[in-house]
């Protein structure tokens, strides 16, 4: 058996997520499918995290494993010629065969787009959150010196039917652009609860428009409770930006 690593890019408009589903169409089933149309073999994809519904990747990694030998660039080319317009492969690898997309990960970046002005372009409605009221990013910036380092963060996370064993996350860094009216929120992490990242922009948002003081966010992060106080974020614009190893 050899060990291929894939960097994919998507848009996740069309799709449930990353993850497969009963009933509902993912983008690692769509990758799967096509595997199997290439090399007549039953292949799993494991990827370095799941994205939900609606949610972008630039960069999300994944790996698995086929009993014939392919070269890489044979195989990035029979994939992207089989794949839909909307998945893409970016690098196919032969890696070692303990390499794995999500526990050999160090961390993982995130980014979230908001347009914050009267009207958004339609080029920009499904990769872009529109907020129309106006925020005060140097309030968010304050909001996010609470959340870095190692915390837990029970508070800024949702129900997921996953166990896990601990809520404890490292955030390195949260970094807040700004292009005009464009908002690029930029997370970087050793690894993120559900719908973490979404839950942390929509508790800046919060503070951005005044319904939040920045430094409520030690009380927040201190309950270990979640609360109507932290609203999510809408999926749309988020992205997997990066993954490293």
């Amino acid at each position: 058996m050899k060990r291929y690593r894939i960097d994919i890019a998507y848009d996740g408009t069309d799709y449930s997520g990353w993850q497969v589903q009963p009933n509902e169409l993912a983008v690692q089933e769509v990758i799967e499918k096509v595997l199997l149309q290439l090399s007549g073999e039953i292949v799993k994809i494991h990827g370095s995290g799941r994205t939900d519904q609606g949610v972008h990747a630039k960069c999300q990694v994944a790996h698995f494993d086929l009993k014939k030998e392919w070269q890489p660039r044979r195989l990035y080319g029979a994939l992207n010629a089989l794949l839909p317009e909307y998945i893409r492969v970016r690098k196919v690898q032969l890696v070692a065969p303990d390499f794995h997309a999500r526990r050999s990960a160090k961390s993982k970046e995130y980014r979230y787009y908001i347009w914050n002005g009267e009207n958004i372009s339609p080029f920009d409605r499904l990769y872009k959150t529109h907020i129309k009221r106006k925020l005060d990013v140097e309030r968010m910036r304050s909001a996010t010196k609470f959340l870095e380092g190692e915390h837990d963060f029970a508070a800024f996370t949702a129900s997921s039917k996953t166990t896990i064993k601990s809520t404890v996350r490292t955030i390195f860094s949260i970094d807040i652009k700004t292009h005009g009216n464009e908002i690029d929120i930029r997370v970087k992490g050793s690894g993120f609860l559900y719908k973490m990242v979404r839950s942390i922009v929509g508790w800046l948002i919060e503070v951005g428009d005044g319904s939040a003081e920045p430094e409520k966010t030690i009380e927040v992060l201190a309950s270990c409770k979640r609360t109507s106080q932290v609203p999510t974020a809408k999926a749309k614009g988020l992205f997997l930006w990066k993954v490293n190893y």
